[in-house]
């Protein structure tokens, strides 16, 4: 179900007809509620409202339907959610909507039902930036719990075995490459020693150079330990399994990480030159 190298999208089932509901009454209750405990959030609550009424919950059905989200609606009808600054916002619940998809997959059509009604509860609230809490140590033990648990060099891989299959360049694979066969992916040095994972890739830039970000860092963090890797430089197991650099996991580790995170690097034309040279077939 990924989008297709370099780039795709994944299409919602069409949406059913919203049904009448009981819950559209408790949705009005909840925002006189809140009226009651801040007149100044009048405005607020009454856009609430609406957009329950709009968006409200369906009973939870046999087959879960994930157009019954209603989130592609609602981005096209809340400019808000089309601003630049609620970018992060909306994959965020495309994501939790990619995440319902999968349940549905897997047959646990009520668990998925549920995921869409928080969905339409998000997009119907008050904004996503404003909810959760501000703990900055609480969020960095969720963040890490969601690390893959392999370190650089733990495992040693099996290119070695006598039945193993050559490796291929991406060129090469056909059908090409997709995001999601590439996106989260242990990389492995020449020597076969994991180096990190592809945590992100940039595609489209004027030169056709594309990239692989290989978070390196610890649990494969994506961060200051970032290497950054043309992605015709890697080859692929033929298994699609495993990517790997043209170079050991001894010159992996002096290999200069990606200078900043805002991807101002990609402006530096001279940096990248020397930085894909050294990832390059040799």
């Amino acid at each position: 179900m990924g989008s297709a190298y370099p780039g795709g999208r994944l299409t919602a089932p069409e949406a059913r007809p919203l049904h009448v509901s009981g819950r559209k009454l408790l949705a009005r209750g909840k925002a006189r509620a809140a009226l009651s405990r801040n007149e100044s959030h009048m405005k607020l609550a009454a856009t609430i409202v609406g957009a329950a009424i709009l968006l409200a919950p369906v009973p939870a059905s046999a087959d879960c339907q994930i157009g019954d989200a209603r989130l592609e609606e609602a981005i096209l009808s809340k400019p808000e959610l089309r601003a630049p600054e609620n970018r992060q916002t909306v994959r965020d619940l495309r994501s939790l909507r990619d995440a319902a998809l999968t349940l549905w997959s897997y047959g646990r059509h009520a668990d998925c039902e549920r995921l869409l009604g928080n969905i339409r509860e998000l997009i119907a609230g008050p904004s996503m930036a404003k909810l959760g809490g501000n703990d900055e140590e609480e969020a960095e033990q969720q963040l890490a719990a969601r690390e893959p648990k392999a370190q650089r060099g733990a495992a040693l891989g099996r290119r070695s075995e006598k039945d193993a299959k050559p490796l291929m360049t991406i060129e090469e694979l056909a059908p090409g490459l997709r995001a999601d066969e590439i996106i989260g992916a242990e990389v492995r040095s020449s020597d076969d020693k994991i180096v990190g994972e592809v945590r992100n890739i940039v595609l489209g830039t004027k030169d056709r150079r594309d990239y692989a970000i290989v978070a390196s860092g610890g649990f494969f963090t994506p961060g200051k330990e970032s290497l950054v890797v043309q992605i015709r430089s890697l080859q692929v197991s033929q298994e699609r399994a495993s990517f790997f650099l043209r170079i050991t996991e001894a010159a992996a580790k002096i290999v200069p990480h990606m200078p900043d995170q805002d991807y101002k690097w990609l402006s530096d034309d001279a940096w990248r030159t020397r930085n894909d040279a050294l990832f390059a077939p040799r």
